[in-house]
């Protein structure tokens, strides 16, 4: 087991008087909880506590120059994603609730850190839409999105990892509701037209997705419609051949690999 002293605790208010459980998830990370995705990049283990399911998404350990970045001169991933959940919950807009962060600081630098939030059991993901065009609901889904990506500018949130993974979807008696996950790169200020559109570059290469999303954000923040799909669906193609170019290029660079 890890020894506690290495690691700086931020618990939210709610949860402070709980504080030795939620400790003993970041504690016993590597000896408890239920393995949640591949963990490719950063791993997940959910954690039966708190009276609820908790999610502790420790963080890839930074490089060499990063160790020291995230240690003296930048918050970590993990306060970031704690700090931006808790401005969107004041904004009303939906997050994972917030519980703790934990980072490992030593002089050297950063070593492993770890973000504590509420696990939700969504209906869907954006990807779903994206992959599964007969998805039931399908362009009142997306409307939706759009209206709540809207609702996101509007509150001067520019969520740079708008992608179809982060954003969870659950069905309502009402409509949808919508919670981002990832948190760590987001901005807090008034947006340009163009920084607005751009946003939605990185989530389907679908045309007739991009034009239902074009069509309703345009008409909620009164743009010309034509224009907005126009603009929008170059971003989306720019993006994608970026995308698939550094594909070939890893590919080719990394032949060795065993598929």
């Amino acid at each position: 087991m890890k020894q506690s002293f290495h690691y700086d605790f931020q618990i939210a208010e709610a949860f402070v008087e709980q504080h030795q459980a939620v400790l003993a998830c970041v504690l016993k990370f590597d000896q408890e909880g239920e393995l949640f995705g591949d963990g490719e990049r950063n791993e997940i283990r959910l954690f039966d506590t708190l009276d609820m399911k908790v999610n502790v998404k420790r963080f890839k350990n930074p490089n060499a120059l990063n160790t020291l970045v995230y240690r003296y001169l930048r918050p970590s991933k993990a306060e970031r994603s704690f700090r931006y959940a808790e401005k969107l919950l004041a904004m009303g807009l939906g997050t994972p609730r917030p519980i703790a962060y934990a980072e490992n600081k030593q002089w050297h630098g950063l070593k492993d850190s770890y973000y504590l939030s509420e696990h939700l059991d969504c209906d869907l993901t954006y990807r779903e839409l994206v992959h599964d065009p007969n998805y039931p609901e399908h362009e009142q889904i997306l409307r939706a999105f759009t209206r709540f990506t809207f609702k996101l500018h509007e509150n001067g949130v520019l969520f740079k990892d708008h992608s179809p993974g982060n954003t969870l979807i659950k069905k309502t008696s009402e409509g949808y509701d919508f919670y981002l996950v990832d948190l760590n790169r987001m901005e807090f200020r008034t947006l340009t037209k163009e920084e607005r559109i751009y946003n939605f570059a990185r989530l389907t290469p679908v045309k007739d997705m991009v034009r239902v999303m074009s069509e309703e954000y345009a008409a909620l923040a009164g743009y010309d419609q034509q224009q907005t799909f126009t603009t929008m669906w170059g971003h989306v193609s720019r993006f994608q051949e970026k995308y698939h170019r550094k594909q070939r290029l890893k590919k080719k660079l990394l032949f060795w690999r065993k598929r």
